[in-house]
């Protein structure tokens, strides 16, 4: 086997729980093989270039190693694709800004306002 359908084999390499997720996500243009968007169908072979783009996180930029049709466990999943050194390294500098980010419920000192505080701010402003 040297060519696959690219929805089975971001299956069987564990970027998605099912294959229907990973048809999707291709159909939506979150998925790039050699920088260009692709259909679910796009045969892919050892060697190509493949970009996953999820929210919230920067893209994952892996290289095929090896095909396969079944879905195993993962450590054996991590064994189809290598992740590029530029694509690892924006990875861990995102993990690092989301560590040193301020926790956001920090803003709020007392919590929210009670029912007689809401009423007090009602009365100053002239409600």
């Amino acid at each position: 086997m040297d060519r696959m359908r690219l929805d089975k084999w971001l299956w069987a390499a564990r970027f998605f729980k099912t294959r229907s997720l990973a048809t999707h996500e291709v159909d939506a243009g979150r998925v790039l093989v050699g920088g260009q968007p692709v259909k679910p169908a796009r045969e892919i072979a050892v060697d190509d270039l493949i970009e996953v783009r999820r929210a919230g996180s920067p893209p994952v930029r892996v290289r095929v190693r090896a095909l396969s049709l079944v879905r195993g466990p993962a450590p054996k999943a991590a064994l189809l694709y290598e992740e590029t050194p530029d694509s690892v390294a924006a990875r861990e500098q995102a993990a690092e800004m989301r560590r040193l980010a301020p926790e956001p419920a920090r803003d709020f000192e007392e919590g929210r306002p009670t029912k007689r505080d809401r009423r007090q701010m009602d009365r100053w402003r002239g409600r």
